[in-house]
């Protein structure tokens, strides 16, 4: 990792938000230039959703030997191409032990999925960890995921508001980097469908401002884009099943960025390696201050049916192939990405500090 320059120097001294180890941390699992190239790959029932697709086996049957060899090749293989990698410490502890040297590392705090027989998506944390524990375990920045909407009842939006607030606190004691995960959805609606999609620039936003705010003691965001790329007007769009035109888009691309006072990055949300690239370019069309990516599905989802039908040699072929390239066009798009020193700067400026 590069050393910082003098002027640098002075804004973390002086930013109280931001301490030794956060900045240790963050360095970690950034490029040279401060910014975020991860691979995301703490998918745990999503990839037993992945897997059960290409065997026809139910995902509970999915073995944890074989997640265990496909995060392991995903580790191997594509870390030398990413600035750190996101793992979750049950069953991708052994992957991490295969990450390249130059990467770091993340790792997930929080458990996979939701009870769906509560109202509100309500989030919680994995048994037998700490923030300690998972620093312990080798995390240089911890992650969580949480699903949030600000079109929720106040009683549920306060319930995840003081939970996030407790891991702050946490993350701050150990004097570790928290990175926290936005999922937007409507408990009402399809995340897929346009009515959702109609909603999903102001829910991105908000969610955003909501959670820049110091009480949470967050240092980066991670989100989706504040759009549903399948309705933005484009070669694979017709003008008559769009719901936004691309100046449309840039625009709320412009307003969510504006939103957050804190350094953020883009998760890929599932969607294939071309659209996420579309998804960048239109990123730095319109300007946004994204500090990086962390891209899990878009890069190595369609090694899972390699890794099924031919075993770990046809999954370590298909990365090496297909994977690689993958991780290098997404990497060949953040050229417009802002380093997360940008925004800790701004801090120190706005509070008066320099």
């Amino acid at each position: 990792m590069d050393e910082a320059g003098p002027c640098f120097s002075f804004f973390l001294e002086n930013d109280l938000r931001l301490s030794e180890g956060k900045e240790r941390g963050l360095r970690a699992v950034s490029t040279e230039r401060g910014i975020i190239a991860a691979l995301a790959i703490d998918q745990r029932s999503a990839l037993r959703k992945l897997f059960s697709k290409a065997t026809g086996q139910a995902a509970e049957n999915i073995p944890n030997e074989s997640l265990i060899q496909f995060k392991e090749a995903v580790s191997r293989i594509l870390t030398p191409h990413a600035s750190s990698i996101l793992l979750d410490p049950e069953v991708g502890l052994p992957a991490a032990a295969q990450r390249s040297k130059s990467a770091g590392l993340l790792l997930a705090y929080e458990k996979t999925g939701y009870d769906k027989a509560v109202p509100g998506r309500l989030p919680s944390l994995l048994d037998g960890f700490s923030v300690n524990r998972l620093k312990s375990a080798g995390a240089d920045c911890i992650k969580i995921l949480l699903y949030y909407s600000p079109f929720s009842a106040a009683r549920i939006n306060s319930i995840k508001q003081a939970w996030v607030e407790r891991i702050g606190a946490e993350c701050a004691a150990v004097d570790v980097p928290f990175f926290l995960e936005l999922v937007s959805y409507h408990d009402e609606l399809s995340e897929k469908g346009i009515d959702f999609a109609r909603i999903k620039p102001e829910a991105v936003t908000r969610s955003l401002q909501e959670f820049s705010a110091p009480v949470y003691q967050v240092d980066v965001l991670k989100v989706g884009v504040p759009v549903n790329m399948a309705f933005v007007e484009g070669p694979r769009v017709p003008k008559l099943d769009a719901l936004y035109s691309r100046k449309e888009a840039r625009a709320h691309f412009r307003r969510a960025s504006d939103a957050s006072s804190l350094p953020f990055i883009y998760l890929s949300e599932g969607v294939s390696n071309e659209t996420f690239e579309d998804t960048l370019t239109l990123a730095a069309e319109a300007g946004s201050g994204f500090s990086g990516v962390l891209c899990g599905r878009a890069t190595w989802q369609d090694g899972v049916p390699a890794f099924v039908s031919g075993g770990l040699p046809a999954l370590e072929e298909w990365l090496a192939e297909d994977g690689i390239r993958n991780i290098r066009k997404v990497n060949s798009l953040l050229e417009a990405a802002h380093s997360w020193r940008e925004k800790f700067s701004a801090i120190s400026h706005r509070a008066g500090k320099v």
